[in-house]
């Protein structure tokens, strides 16, 4: 009698996954793990494993400001909820002027590619723009439109075409290629 190759590939991955949780974890013991916060169940709680971030560091960029805009499809107008995350990252970008800023554009709308890439444009330079009337200095940011390169996520949904349409801030200590 043979066994199906799938089924002793199955009980091979069981034997190891029983191997693995009769190791003796007495040495792991021994490692001090660092006190946790305690939560109190209110807003501001610091989100486990994230209590140390160091205020102006670009975690502190990504968890407390937010690195994403979102567009409607075939435009490049900023919304409200646009506009509010943008005025954060503009506060941000004022108290921590030895941050540079790359505004990469992502468009997955209706078009051809060279208008997507041009869309993907338009949004990347309308946020510079944004920040740059909220005082982050010119100097300090530069955009590029990528299209519909490096999607999150390739789909045919609305709600998940969405995820997209955007344009993303990276932090850099220097400028770097488009």
């Amino acid at each position: 009698m043979s066994i199906p190759p799938g089924y002793a590939r199955g009980l091979l991955a069981a034997a190891m996954l029983l191997t693995l949780a009769a190791c003796n974890t007495a040495d792991v013991a021994s490692v001090e793990e660092p006190a946790a916060v305690p939560m109190t169940g209110q807003t501001n709680d610091p989100a486990p494993g994230f209590e140390n971030v160091k205020a102006g560091s670009e975690e502190d960029f990504i968890l407390n400001v937010g690195r994403r805009i979102y567009f409607t499809q075939d435009s490049a107008t900023l919304d409200s909820v646009a506009m509010a995350t943008l005025d954060n990252q503009a506060n941000w970008l004022n108290n921590n002027q030895a941050w540079l800023l790359k505004l990469q554009g992502f468009a997955d709308d209706s078009g051809s590619t060279s208008q997507m890439e041009a869309l993907s444009q338009k949004r990347a330079d309308a946020v510079m723009a944004y920040l740059a009337s909220k005082g982050v200095g010119a100097s300090r940011m530069w955009a590029k439109g990528y299209g519909k390169d490096r999607e999150v996520r390739d789909c045919t949904e609305k709600s998940c075409k969405v995820q997209n349409r955007r344009v993303v801030a990276n932090l850099r200590t220097q400028r770097d290629t488009l």
